[in-house]
């Protein structure tokens, strides 16, 4: 829903979310009515969702060559995010946390499998290194490797204490991504960073001469960040613009054989195999080689192999998805015009905005903590005017959100209506001092512990940082909710101490939520990666 409405306002090339590679394999997998359709890692589009670039975190070749065939028929190019900087990517080892040395041969080898499993392009999300020549160097080999493109967010990489400078903070350093594009003239370049404004798409392409420039925090603030792409908005009113009609969802009910089908139930079992292989692999990361057994060790050397058949199993499913649809170009593309004042005035209101994508998610539902995010980044300044932001957060339904909206919208038409709550100032404020005190809690964690590895001279410094660090699975999870407390707590305490147990285990969550010192991700049978965690990279 938030794509298209970016499209319509002037937008040319979208991205989905970030999608966990094997998430999405193994999701796909069991999936009965075909990839969209199913919602695997919340995927959905629409013919008129195009361009779309797929885009998923990895770091395993196989699983993001297989994830590539499966999305190939349904987007216009694959995209490997090594931007991410979350705590999550870490622990997973995915996004900016393979940008290092070490890794380079495994990031190669992912784009090089990738390209090899389907013929859509493959692009890459990166960050600068440490010096604008390893970020040259690094450019080169992607290319090398195969990479079609490459989009650079242009602030360094992330480290897990968070003392460098990167992530979101400060400038973002164009001018690294102008030499870059100067050493690759004839390689598409995308600049990504300082983009707030058209006014910064403008001037941002004009310093770097990259290809294309990509805002991905500024248009969650305003999806028409790119309508002045039509024309001046003041003195081109009555111009004409040509815009897609929407369809439903892709139909894919029929994409899948038989559940009873011999490729199913080899898909099946050979994906029930890769799953007993991670199991094995995380157990030696925790407890060493020596805790595994002799059949456990046969297994894990069989994952290339059950890789490989799943590998093909699923590029055969393909070849046979490919044969049943129809072209695209069998069915005219049927469209409406609208005059830029149209445009102009509907996008100039943050509020006219965020009710047309609530209409959007109607037509084309998603999970309810995406549509309060993306509504009270589109109506933030309203919502703190007319003390509406707690209401919106609170929302457990669309119907509720649009309600929200609608009283917003009162306000706004006449302004006597609304009374200013002291009182809840008050509280607003006293509860936003102490999210701030709570926040600093996980910083300070993670400086004790960095400390305590220097103390004991280990070579390691993130040592205690990784202890506890694994991310319970669903099945855990729902085994500790009916286990005694003391059981709760002792495993809890040996194997994901860094989590936070009220945020699996307790009816309704962890009330801090957010402040809490401890890690709050999905379940690993479910792993979403949300931004900021809603934006990644």
């Amino acid at each position: 829903a938030f794509r298209l409405l970016c499209r319509k306002y002037g937008a040319t090339l979208s991205y989905t979310p970030m999608m966990s590679a094997s998430e999405f394999v193994q999701e796909a997998a069991t999936a009965k009515h075909g990839i969209t359709n199913s919602n695997i890692c919340e995927f959905q589009t629409i013919p008129q969702d195009r361009p779309l670039v797929c885009h998923f975190s990895a770091n395993e070749p196989q699983d993001f060559a297989r994830a590539a065939a499966l999305v190939e028929p349904y987007c216009d190019a694959i995209d490997l995010n090594l931007g991410c900087p979350q705590r999550t990517a870490y622990l997973g080892h995915f996004g900016s946390y393979l940008l290092g040395k070490e890794d380079r041969q495994l990031i190669v080898d992912i784009i090089r499998a990738g390209s090899k499993a389907v013929s859509k392009p493959i692009f890459v999300k990166i960050r600068l290194l440490d010096t604008i020549e390893d970020t040259l160097e690094l450019c080169h080999q992607l290319r090398d490797a195969g990479a079609s493109l490459i989009a650079i967010h242009a602030r360094y990489r992330a480290s897990w204490e968070r003392t460098a400078a990167g992530a979101r903070d400060g400038p973002a350093m164009l001018d690294q991504v102008q030499k870059i594009k100067e050493s690759m003239p004839d390689f598409p370049i995308i600049s990504n960073g300082n983009v707030i404004t058209y006014d910064d798409v403008v001037n941002n392409q004009t310093l770097t001469g990259a290809d294309g420039i990509m805002s991905a925090e500024g248009i969650l603030n305003n999806p028409a960040l790119y309508l002045p792409r039509y024309g001046d908005l003041d003195k081109d009113g009555e111009r004409s613009i040509e815009l897609p009609k929407l369809s439903s969802l892709l139909n894919n009910v029929k994409q899948n054989q038989s559940s009873g089908s011999t490729s199913d139930k080899a898909g099946r079992k050979l994906n029930k195999k890769l799953r007993e292989i991670i199991a094995i692999e995380k157990k030696i990361a925790e407890s060493g080689e020596d805790s595994i057994n002799d059949d456990q060790r046969s297994k894990l050397q069989a994952k290339s192999e059950v890789q490989a058949k799943l590998l093909e199993i699923e590029n055969s499913s393909k070849c046979n998805e490919e044969q049943r649809q129809l072209p695209e170009s069998d069915a005219t593309p049927q469209t409406t015009t609208v005059k830029l004042s149209d445009l102009a005035a509907s996008g100039r209101n943050p509020l006219a905005l965020a009710q047309e994508y609530v209409s959007l998610v109607k037509q084309y539902p998603m999970k309810i903590r995406s549509v309060v995010f993306h509504t009270r980044r589109m109506c933030k300044d309203l919502f703190e005017k007319y003390q509406l932001m707690e209401e919106c957060i609170a929302c457990t339904s669309v119907e509720e959100v649009d309600a929200v909206l609608s009283k917003c919208a009162k306000y706004v038409a006449n302004p006597k209506s609304f009374h200013y709550d002291q009182e809840k100032a008050a509280r607003d404020k006293e509860a936003l001092e102490n999210k701030r005190l709570e926040e600093g809690k996980r910083k300070r964690y993670e400086g004790r512990m960095i400390r305590k590895a220097k103390r004991e001279g280990l070579s390691d410094l993130h040592h205690y940082l990784r202890m506890g660090a694994e991310v319970p699975s669903v099945e855990t999870v729902e085994k500790l909710k009916k286990a005694p407390k003391e059981e709760r707590l002792s495993v809890w305490k040996k194997n994901h101490s860094q989590h936070c147990m009220s945020h699996h285990l307790e009816e309704g969550g962890c009330k801090r939520d957010r402040s809490c010192a401890f890690i709050h991700v999905a379940a690993t049978s479910k792993l979403i990666f949300v931004e900021d965690a809603e934006v990644a990279g």
